[in-house]
């Protein structure tokens, strides 16, 4: 019985210690899948810490499963993406714990200028969970069409997030 609750300290003690954001020099690497209207893809993230409450990082998402428009298959340019992001990790500000970050930002991409909100949960120093949906707020082309769709539109984000 000792042996039980002796792991359970230690188990709790390492998820206090977890910290989602550690300010400049914090460095995260995300890897997810993506969901939208019409595929299902992969996505990696990093960010890195400018400032306690600041990061920026790079996204690069590939669509695995793309739905065929009239007749015709997505090719890469159509399925891929890459895009600078810039974060506001506030999740300090609200109290919520130091093992858990919320991140509005905005994304700066091959198709589109937009927005994002995450949400960061570690269960270790170096291992968590993440969630992130992202919106177009301007597309490059004034009315997308086909294929460019695809990349101007609401994305949800789930995966895994390492902390080095």
């Amino acid at each position: 019985m000792r042996t039980i609750i002796a792991m359970a300290a230690l188990l709790c003690a390492n998820f206090i210690n977890a910290q989602a954001f550690n300010g400049k020099g914090d460095t995260k690497l995300q890897i997810g899948a993506t969901v939208q209207d019409g595929g299902t893809g992969i996505v990696a993230t990093t960010d890195f810490g400018l400032a306690d409450n600041l990061s920026f990082g790079f996204s690069a998402s590939y669509m695995l499963s793309a739905d065929d428009i009239l007749g015709q298959e997505a090719d890469f340019g159509d399925r891929a993406d890459v895009k600078a992001r810039l974060n506001a990790n506030i999740g300090n500000i609200f109290g919520i714990g130091d093992q858990f970050d919320v991140y509005p930002g905005l994304d700066l991409g091959l198709r589109n200028f937009g927005g994002h909100l995450g949400f960061r949960y570690f269960f270790s120093d170096g291992f968590g969970l993440y969630t992130e949906g992202g919106i177009p707020i301007a597309t490059y082309k004034s009315n997308p069409e086909g294929f460019d769709k695809y990349n101007n539109q609401f994305v949800w984000q789930i995966g895994v997030s390492f902390n080095f």
